[in-house]
């Protein structure tokens, strides 16, 4: 496989309709490791340029050809990727035209999950979150656990406490449990974990995260809500307990999650 250059550039907005005469942003550097498909790697670099607003809507991008060499990567793979974002209406492609950024790109999707979240501020704009783990362990599951992950009971699992932050202030906090068979050589330091924990578990262990059941309360904070959330009393805070399933349909990450909504709204978008 070709090596693929590391540098990354901001490109600047095209006119609707023009062909862009610079070249693209380069994916970061790919091993032969990573267990994520390379064309999964591109178009996720593809969404978030367009999610951010990179690629402008009615931007006309280069040819598959074209693109590929920007990327350092194969045509074949190239046009996998870009298929894959006209199927999911991020690109669509227009005769005499050639592909074009459609500006339909939803605030609520699971390739978006890796480094954006629900939590929108207020007037509806997207958030960018940082992570702080907190905790790192492995336990025996409880009954409940083991039937929702499909696993034995008592059998190990790792979990995860983590609080996320954004504008500037603690505004979530997850509590997550995954098999712990399913992740070997799982790193038990908090400080060594990425904040970007569906990319990992796609990237290191091939796991792809392909859908959530969400059930959404309400409940008044606790005190380790009100310590972690930096909330003033026992106000409300919005409970999301969520089982995400992996490429092959099995229950893969039990996450409960709890979040002031003070200055944020919960945005799921459904398509």
């Amino acid at each position: 496989m070709p090596a693929v250059n590391a540098k990354k550039a901001t490109p600047p907005a095209a006119k609707p309709g023009t062909q862009r005469k610079d070249p693209l942003p380069a994916i970061p550097n790919l091993t032969a490791s990573d267990a994520a498909p390379l064309y999964e790697k591109v178009k996720r670099h593809m969404s978030e340029a367009i999610l951010v607003g990179e690629w402008q809507p009615g931007m006309v991008l280069p040819n598959e050809t074209a693109l590929a060499q920007s990327f350092g990567i194969a045509v074949g793979t190239m046009r996998r990727a870009m298929s894959d974002l006209v199927a999911e209406g991020l690109l669509s492609r227009r005769r005499k035209t050639g592909t074009v950024v459609t500006g339909r790109s939803p605030h609520h999707s699971l390739r978006f999950f890796f480094q954006y979240f629900r939590l929108h501020r207020a007037d509806g704009s997207l958030v960018r979150s940082q992570v702080q783990m907190l905790s790192v362990g492995i336990a025996p599951a409880t009954a409940e656990e083991a039937a929702a992950l499909q696993i034995e009971p008592e059998a190990a699992v790792m979990r995860l406490h983590r609080i996320r932050h954004a504008d500037g202030r603690p505004v979530m906090h997850d509590r997550l449990v995954i098999a712990a068979a399913r992740l070997p050589d799982w790193p038990l330091d908090p400080a060594a974990l990425p904040a970007l924990l569906y990319l990992y578990l796609l990237e290191r262990y091939g796991i792809r995260i392909s859908a959530v059941r969400e059930t959404i309360t309400a409940d008044l904070a606790s005190d380790e809500d009100i310590a972690l959330l930096d909330l003033d009393g026992r106000e409300a805070v919005l409970t999301i307990d969520e089982t995400a399933y992996d490429q092959a349909g099995t229950p893969t990450i039990l996450g409960y999650h709890r979040a002031t909504t003070r200055a944020h709204a919960y945005i799921n978008e459904v398509r």
